[in-house]
């Protein structure tokens, strides 16, 4: 099946964390990063997912934020250090290919986000997604 999601980053399955209706799963991406997927109970027992489960980890790219200082605060629990490979600026958004362990993301995000930011190939970034915005291919 061929998917429109630019971010499709393969790893294996370190957890799985069940509650009432959803679930955490945690994510060791083949880069050594981890990520924190929520996803159903449901979706959980339809892809069969355990410890050691190889998956492929899903996420759009409007949904990928970038941050080029200290990231604290915040209740975001995906956070991948990388640095910039390219940025492709339109009249309105801009698109940002990013570097990080063994994978690339890509960023949609605002041209004056882009410019605010300063952000050129070089530049170190962070890149930040919501754990209930990652969806779970099983391999």
């Amino acid at each position: 099946m061929s998917l429109s999601i630019r971010n499709q980053i393969p790893g294996t399955v370190t957890a799985v964390t069940p509650g009432e209706a959803m679930a955490t799963v945690k994510v060791r991406l083949d880069g050594g990063q981890d990520v924190t997927a929520a996803i159903t109970l449901g979706a959980v027992k339809d892809l069969g997912l355990a410890e050691g489960s190889a998956v492929h980890t899903l996420v759009k790219s409007t949904e990928v934020a970038l941050a080029t200082g200290p990231v604290e605060g915040l209740s975001i629990r995906n956070r991948l250090s990388g640095t910039v490979r390219e940025v492709a600026t339109g009249a309105a958004m801009a698109t940002v290919r990013v570097s990080v362990q063994g994978a690339e993301l890509t960023a949609a995000i605002t041209k004056d986000a882009a410019t605010d930011l300063g952000l050129a190939e070089g530049s170190a970034v962070t890149a930040l997604f919501k754990s209930t915005e990652v969806s779970l291919s099983a391999v």
